[in-house]
């Protein structure tokens, strides 16, 4: 079987101490395993990432750009391989796993004009003779921890930024589908990137506690569940390290009485069961303001998903594949089935699909269920499946009181003709993301990723402008060379321009 390793200073490194089985979720077989790193081994990460650090921070940056265009041409012209890695660890369709590529590979156009975005601010005589700029400085060694649901979008949310401000990376991708990160790793090596730069250890909670308990690391970026964001920022911070932890989600999509039902129909099916709904923009909650509505919805939605094709990554006719693990399908299960016992309507109901030649893959069909409430626990917490849930309510200003109430704040859509409830649902609602007969808000490259509420912890969103700030600090230099002959008295007051 083969042994997956970790990425240290340009080399493959096996740390066999502890081992992990890597899952084909469509198979349920184990096919590959994951050595999981000890505390030695993180550590020796982090030291190659420090000493590469002096000479990369002063290469100029459009020499850290030129590796940046490189690794985005390397991506491209790998990129069938690296949708199978993913398909095959991930259990993601083919044409779905270019997709998450082609994010990922937008945040590296991104990170190429790195010299256009580090450039300073500069005023002239801010006082006699006294000039004053700003500069953006890196911060050192830094360490990206990403969930398994994204195993290359959400990396390239981080490395390729951090790098090209000048950091070097130790990254922790997810151990349950690792093989694409490690293959994009080699791809930046091959673009050029110095030994150390970038850094990849495969393992469990003990690389973690390791990463945010290392005094040379100075960020932590994280993806994941609410209750590790909580604690990875919460360790972070104590520790004295900046950290952005991006959490879960429980995202509502409210359909107007006047909305296009059709296109809602049609844009739901995606947002809700795309990826197996394993996506923290995910649209798992369709808030029908009606019972006219309601019943529409239902109606067209039910006779919608009887084309869902659940399957394989490699049959690309598929529209989603299986969840990640035979535990999360069980889970997946549990909340439909709990749904149920608290008075649920399960309209179309995924829990036992049949998919031909794959008895044992970790499957959940699309499911529709109807009449929920929100003491249901279903409603309360984020399932992460392919699972929509439609809650009825009379009025807008229920329906987005309904969603203000809820503890994450990540995602949300209106579905709407009407431009005046529009403007007043996204100037109003207590959610980060917003779309307007868009229901997956993601931002793109050049904009930044982030919720409100318990689905982000920090300050800074990821990606886009906002890494800037976060993978650099500020640095404000104030200068004089005072004119020969002339010198001033000593000031005991505080300097002003008055």
């Amino acid at each position: 079987m083969n042994t997956i390793g970790h990425f240290i200073n340009g080399e493959m490194v096996y740390d066999a101490e502890r081992k992990q089985a890597v899952y084909n979720p469509a198979t349920g077989q184990a096919e590959k395993e994951v050595a999981l790193a000890s505390v030695a081994t993180v550590e020796e990460a982090i030291a190659k990432a420090e000493a590469a650090y002096p000479a990369w921070r002063n290469t100029p940056p459009i020499k850290r750009a030129r590796v940046m265009f490189k690794f985005k041409e390397l991506l491209e012209q790998n990129a069938e391989k690296i949708c199978q890695l993913i398909g095959e660890e991930h259990g993601k369709i083919s044409h779905d796993a270019a997709g998450e590529l082609q994010r990922g590979i937008e945040n590296v156009e991104y990170a190429c004009g790195i010299p256009e975005l580090l450039k300073g601010e500069h005023s002239k005589n801010v006082g006699p003779n006294i000039d004053s700029w700003s500069e953006f400085q890196p911060l050192g060694v830094v360490a990206g921890i990403t969930p398994f649901n994204f195993p290359v979008m959400v990396p390239l949310w981080m490395f390729p930024m951090a790098i090209a401000c000048g950091n070097c990376f130790v990254l922790k991708p997810s151990e349950r589908d690792p093989s694409s990160t490690m293959f994009i790793a080699e791809l930046l090596k091959q673009a050029g990137l110095p030994d150390g730069v970038m850094n990849v250890v495969n393992g469990d909670k003990v690389a973690v506690d390791t990463l945010l308990n290392d005094e040379r690391i100075k960020a932590v970026s994280f993806v994941g569940s609410t209750p590790i964001a909580e604690y990875i920022y919460q360790t972070a911070n104590a520790n004295g390290k900046r950290c952005q932890a991006l959490g879960g989600a429980k995202n509502h999509a409210i359909v107007m009485p006047d909305a296009d039902m059709d296109n809602a129909v049609n844009q739901l099916l995606g947002a809700a069961f795309g990826s197996s709904g394993e996506r923290c923009m995910a649209l798992s909650v369709a808030v029908a303001v009606g019972d006219q509505a309601a019943d529409a919805l239902v109606a067209k939605m039910s006779e919608a998903m009887k084309g869902l094709k659940v399957g394989a990554y490699t049959d690309s006719s598929n529209d989603f594949g299986p969840v990640i693990t035979g535990a999360h399908r069980d889970k997946v299960v549990g909340y439909i089935s709990h749904a149920e016992s608290q008075g649920a309507n399960i309209v179309v109901d995924g829990r036992t699909p049949n998919v031909d030649g794959y008895p044992d893959g970790f499957f959940v069909g699309g499911t529709l269920i109807d009449q929920v409430t929100p003491e249901m626990t279903s409603y309360k917490e984020e399932i992460f499946g392919p699972v929509l849930q439609v809650v009825r309510v009379n009025t807008m200003q229920e329906a987005m009181d309904l969603i203000d109430a809820h503890e994450y704040g990540n995602g949300t859509c209106i579905f709407t003709r009407d431009g005046e409830a529009a403007r007043y649902f996204s100037d109003h609602i207590q959610v980060g993301m917003v779309g307007i007969n868009v229901p997956l808000p993601v931002p793109v490259a050049y904009h930044s990723f982030g919720g409100w509420k318990r689905s982000l912890f920090g300050d800074l969103h990821a990606y886009g402008p906002d890494a800037v700030r976060f993978y650099t600090k500020r640095k404000t230099i104030t200068q004089r060379w005072p004119s020969a002959g002339i010198r001033e008295g000593a000031q005991f007051s505080m300097p002003t321009m008055k």
